[in-house]
């Protein structure tokens, strides 16, 4: 049995919005009892991916886990393998993972929130089980915002019809990509804007084709930035769609390293142009348009 008392945060936590963050913060809160804030969770992209995931999954575990910590305050994440877990009952989950393993004594979840073999568990099971090895629970109400119910099934709605500032209102904070800068064909550097590719994850969601104003966080510093998420149809790039990001200020390489980029607004949708000559002009005007909103 794990020797730190805990409080437990269970929940996907997909897109860590404001729903979640309440939970998150109500184990953080147990600190001032003596507990470690922990989160239970899974890797979304296992369990989204398998059931279809309603669009996609909204963050990868790496980005999840920097806001559990950087955002949440919450360090310590438990995140097995859906396989591993999917097939035990209830009673065994509680049993083995929250108390013996996690040896929790704070438990905190949505109202909605589902466990155990087939998702046949709910909260008053969880209480009961709580009441049987333990762990007081605690069920934290829906966040309603612009008079709107914050879910990760609207949050994907908005992101897929480019709406980025009220996906960034029902999120907490500007919609995020952690990833490895990839290398690409360049062609931005040999026309006088030089970009940074990073792919998006197997099976994630990826926010409307086109054009945003964003920051990028580049060596420890914080630089506007624009960048375009989709195929690049100009040059034919016949990829996997990625971000694509004009650091503004920034000169250096970043190939290789993991790069923090936040979408801020929505400038344009993305399109084909007839020559190379006429995207340039259009990327000189976006990343005028970009750098003047930020």
């Amino acid at each position: 049995m794990n020797s730190k008392k805990t409080a437990v945060a269970l929940g996907l936590f997909d897109g860590v919005h404001l729903g979640h963050r309440a939970v998150l913060r109500a184990a953080y809160e147990q600190k001032q009892n003596g507990l470690v804030p922990c989160v239970f969770t899974f890797p979304p992209e296992s369990v989204l991916r398998k059931s279809g995931g309603n669009g996609g999954y909204i963050y990868t575990s790496e980005v999840k886990h920097r806001l559990f910590a950087d955002s949440c305050g919450i360090a310590d994440v438990v995140s097995p393998p859906f396989e591993d877990i999917c097939g035990i009952s209830g009673e065994e989950f509680a049993e083995a993972v929250l108390h013996r393993q996690l040896n929790a004594e704070f438990v905190c979840c949505g109202n909605d929130f589902r466990f155990g073999r087939k998702a046949a568990c709910g909260v008053e099971e969880l209480r009961d089980f709580g009441e049987k090895y333990g762990f007081e629970v605690r069920t934290v109400d829906n966040v309603c915002k612009a008079d709107s119910v914050i879910s990760s099934s609207e949050i994907r709605r908005l992101l897929l019809n480019g709406a980025i500032e009220q996906a960034n209102l029902f999120l907490g904070e500007p919609y995020t990509i952690i990833r490895e800068v990839s290398h690409g064909a360049q062609l931005g550097r040999t026309i006088g804007f030089p970009t940074i590719n990073q792919l998006f994850g197997d099976g994630q969601l990826v926010p409307q084709y086109g054009v945003y104003a964003s920051r990028t966080m580049a060596d420890g510093k914080w630089y506007p930035s624009m960048t375009n998420i989709g195929v690049k149809p100009t040059v034919e790039y016949g990829g996997m769609p990625l971000a694509e990001t004009y650091i503004h200020g920034y000169s250096g390489d970043l190939y290789g390293k993991t790069v923090k980029a936040v979408l801020l607004k929505f400038i344009r949708p993305e399109r084909k142009f007839s020559s190379v000559e006429e995207l340039k002009i259009q990327i000189s005007a976006d990343i005028s348009a970009a750098v003047s909103i930020i």
